[in-house]
């Protein structure tokens, strides 16, 4: 079973920055991608952000464009989460998911297996507060 490790969290003030990190283990197959999702108190879990192993195609959500930098580190299976720019609007438990597949899968696919699909893998969450 594929497992996710969230951390970095933590408060930050309006317009200041902050980096979530997810590493991920127990990959079956090479093909994966790893997204990141958040959910605010009262609110839906939304994608936010998922990166592509297969082709290094990336997606974001339109509430975070520009803003927010997904992208994957030196050590094998870790994904990182850079924000920028932050709003109260931001604020939420952060969450990554993975999901597998036996061909190619690109981030935009990848969301749509995650988010309407619902497959994958979640991790535990990590919480982000923007607040000053």
């Amino acid at each position: 079973d594929v497992q996710l490790q969230a951390s970095g969290g933590g408060l930050v003030r309006p317009g200041g920055s902050l980096r979530v990190s997810c590493t991920a283990s127990g990959f079956t197959f090479d093909e994966y991608a790893i997204g990141w999702f958040r959910q605010a108190p009262g609110k839906e879990r939304e994608g936010v952000a998922c990166i592509s192993k297969s082709d290094g195609s990336i997606w974001y959500a339109d509430s975070v464009k520009g803003r927010f930098t997904i992208s994957s580190g030196n050590a094998k299976n870790t994904v990182y989460l850079q924000m920028n720019d932050l709003k109260p609007e931001d604020t939420a438990i952060y969450y990554c998911k993975a999901v597998e597949s036996v061909t190619p899968i690109s981030a935009a696919a990848a969301m749509i297996s995650m988010t309407q699909l619902k497959l994958g893998s979640w991790g535990q969450g990590t919480q982000v507060t923007v607040s000053s």
